[in-house]
């Protein structure tokens, strides 16, 4: 991949202390005039984008103000969720409009799924190597 930027894997554990190792990325969101520094965890089983709650709030968002309503899947399917549009910066790669599911709960981590996050950037993961690369998507232009 052109230009790709490599990350390690990083360890986390779950709620029963289990540790694994997760791709995870470190990415700035921005609404508005707000910034936040986060991490997201990559998961290509996700249709969505998630944001918890208070992500959301840290970055001035107001939950009245979203109408959109999103329906979660999976362990998430009982969390309502509401559509909120962030601007999403990646290592030194161009700004790009990411779509989230404002989960109405602190309990889900940062999700950067399908939806759009895989069609805005191509990534491909070296397990074996506990690392996984990024790049922003092809533009033929």
């Amino acid at each position: 991949m052109r230009n790709a930027k490599r990350f390690p894997f990083i360890e986390r554990k779950n709620q029963a202390g289990e540790a694994n190792v997760f791709p995870c990325v470190p990415i700035t969101l921005n609404y508005r005039d707000c910034v936040s520094e986060v991490v997201g965890l990559l998961d290509t089983g996700s249709s969505l984008n998630v944001l918890p709650y208070y992500v959301g709030l840290a970055l001035a968002a107001v939950w009245e103000e979203q109408t959109l309503s999103i329906p979660l899947a999976g362990n998430l399917a009982p969390v309502e969720a509401r559509g909120l549009a962030l601007f999403g910066l990646l290592s030194d790669f161009p700004p790009v409009r990411l779509a989230f599911a404002w989960a109405n709960s602190n309990d889900p981590p940062i999700i950067l799924g399908q939806l759009n996050f895989f069609m805005e950037f191509d990534v491909c993961f070296y397990r074996s190597q506990l690392a996984f690369e990024v790049c922003p998507k092809f533009r033929d232009s």
